[in-house]
């Protein structure tokens, strides 16, 4: 008898515990296999410190390989769920396609970043939900200061060196407290000519810093906020966002460069797809973590509601510490669904709360008793090491070392901005040149986006061109061939453009060298959605994910539905796309330093291409 199939999407912290447990209760009597994007499981609470260049990125990205040894990895992103079929279907990091069978399948898929319709929001700030966010925030926050250091101009300077974070919550709070260190210990060795100092920003529309923990807690996070020169402003948030600053909703305008988006987070759209009860984006389980009506389903972590049975009515937030817990009970009742021990309710007893301020300053209320200063420091980092399921030497040893030396302020240049937009459908991964871009999974400001609106989705890495004011089709002598029509061009879906003509050979862009104008695809092409194809998509029709900003399921809850061809024409004219592409248009200024240069011109009239 073959052994039963567990398949495991996401390797989060439900996911990962839930993996890890059940390999120790299953003892090979099961195949176990985790589909995750990543080969690593990314210890969240301590991102704020790689940003601030505490730690190294290495340090919190746990090896699913190296500590799942008897657990199949498969590196790919879930975008279709047949649960009638019991198959799961998958697309890899190079865009190639595969169908995972199970027997019982875990949804663990965590959570993405919370938009708001805030104009020039999408556009101009970027979020801290992955390990890309937190290197492109390091670089673009020592590039600022850099910048504003070399500065004459006072109002330039001003503006780089200004850093407003929205939303504070956990993540923003740290995020704002490590950043204020991390840039005055650069002004310190590195003084700026006009005698300015950088200026951090932590806005929320809540009464208080960090409103759903303790209220003590809340005090003294905030005190060590304004100690470090922090500007604290609660009850207000960001109306409106531009290249040059944001608006902010009590009429004060805000010259900067830098907008951190940490507002909060929402369930991944993979379950929306289920057509299965939800709550508030969140798929309804039983006090066991199983979907209703579905014994081969189950759920944990930020996109199942699990209810609160310490609190009827309610349902378990969305933290790590529950979606932890949640992996380990999820672990043992599905071993006990195949006869392996008995089935356990999650009720869960709050342990209190940790929160890393930097250097010897923390906030924590371990078992309900409040801490400050260097002993709530002493426990935080103590939890921390506690928690962490590898690399606790190594992370040891960066917190060493960032105590007695200096810490290294250098740009890498590894993540340019394009590469992180806030709407990325998977923070975890950054867009990279070559990789193909999901198109079955979408965040979009109101979660109800039309396919094919995804900023800097084009293949190859570089950012989306269909946006008004966006980058023109790139002057290549006589234009390019197609590279995405069956022998031809790839639609360039230009604000009024006419339909693409799928012609062997492809037909030159007009206004270029040689060329016609650039054509949109008739609506019967694979491309009409201005979405990038996937290898081996053309192929027909396929299981796709539902939801917000994705093509409606077409065939009943639990079956694989087939994508609609959406309409072509131009996307989101909320503002100009995150970053220009490679090659700004000749009318319009240069880019700035966070935006990747573009072909060199060579001087025979040609352009070399290549990707910076």
């Amino acid at each position: 008898m073959s052994r039963p199939r567990i398949v495991i999407v996401g390797a989060g912290f439900a996911g990962y515990r839930t993996a890890r447990t059940l390999s120790r209760l299953t003892r090979h009597q099961a195949d176990i296999t985790v589909l995750n994007p990543t080969d690593y499981f990314l210890y969240l609470p301590l991102l704020p410190q790689v940003a601030a260049g505490i730690l190294e990125p290495r340090r919190v990205s746990v090896s699913l390989s190296g500590t799942l040894p008897h657990v199949r990895l498969v590196l790919g992103e879930a975008d279709g769920i047949d649960l009638d079929g019991h198959t799961v279907h998958y697309t890899g990091p190079e865009g190639e396609e595969g169908t995972l069978p199970f027997d019982r399948l875990v949804l663990a898929a965590g959570s993405v970043n919370k938009l708001l319709p805030v104009p020039g929001v999408a556009e101009h700030a970027h979020g801290f939900r992955g390990l890309p966010e937190a290197l492109y925030l390091r670089d673009h926050v020592t590039r600022q200061v850099e910048l504003a250091a070399a500065a004459d101009d006072r109002a330039e300077c001003a503006a780089r060196c200004t850093f407003v974070v929205v939303g504070a919550g956990y993540t923003g709070t740290e995020v704002a407290a490590h950043g204020a260190m991390y840039t005055d210990a650069q002004v310190r060795r590195h003084p700026m000519r006009t005698g300015m100092r950088p200026r951090w920003m932590l806005l929320d529309v809540a009464p208080r810093v960090m409103p759903e923990m303790d209220e003590r807690l809340s005090r003294t996070a905030e005190r060590v906020l304004r100690q470090r020169g922090v500007d604290v402003r609660m009850g207000t948030s960001v109306k409106e966002a531009t290249h040059d600053g944001v608006l902010l909703t009590d009429g004060t305008s805000v010259d900067t460069r830098t907008l951190v988006w940490c507002v909060g987070v929402r369930p991944d759209p993979l379950v929306e797809s289920l057509g299965l009860p939800m709550e508030r984006g969140r798929l309804l389980v039983d006090p066991h973590l199983q979907v209703p009506g579905r014994p081969e389903l189950f759920a944990c972590g930020d996109v199942a509601a699990v209810p609160d049975l310490n609190q009827p009515g309610q349902y378990t937030p969305m933290t790590a510490q529950h979606a932890w817990r949640h992996g380990k009970v999820c672990a043992q009742n599905v071993a006990a669904s195949l006869g392996i021990g008995k089935r356990r309710a999650y009720r869960h007893r709050d342990l209190g709360f940790v929160v890393d301020l930097g250097g010897a300053k923390a906030a924590a209320n371990p078992l309900g008793l409040p801490m400050s200063g260097p002993a709530a420091g002493a426990v935080t980092r103590g939890y921390h090491l506690a928690a962490m399921p590898g690399n606790r030497v190594r992370v040891a040893a960066d917190w060493l070392l960032d105590a007695v030396l200096p810490r290294q302020a250098v740009q890498l240049g590894l993540v340019r901005s394009w590469s992180v937009p806030l709407e990325s459908s998977s923070p975890e991964v950054a867009r990279v040149p070559g990789r193909p871009e999901r198109t079955g999974k979408d965040t979009g400001h109101t979660g109800n986006r039309p396919d094919g609106d995804e900023a800097g989705s084009r293949p190859g890495g570089e950012p989306a061109k269909e946006q008004p004011g966006g980058e023109p089709a790139k002057e290549q002598p006589g234009g390019e061939p197609a590279k995405e029509q069956p022998g031809g061009e790839p639609a360039k879906e230009q604000p009024g453009g006419e339909p693409a003509k799928n012609q062997p050979g492809g037909e030159p862009a007009k206004g270029q060298p040689h060329g016609e104008p650039a054509k949109r695809s008739q609506p019967e092409s694979p491309r009409a959605s201005g979405k990038p194809r996937r290898a081996g998509e053309a192929a027909g029709p396929r299981p796709a994910r539902g939801g917000s900003g994705k093509a409606p399921r077409g065939t009943g809850a639990g079956s694989a539905a087939k994508r609609p061809t959406a309409p072509s024409g131009p996307s989101r004219s909320a503002g100009p796309p995150t970053d220009p592409g490679p090659e700004p248009p000749a009318d319009q200024p240069p880019p700035g330093p966070d935006i990747a240069p573009g072909p060199v011109k060579r001087t025979d009239g040609r352009a070399a291409e290549g990707d910076s």
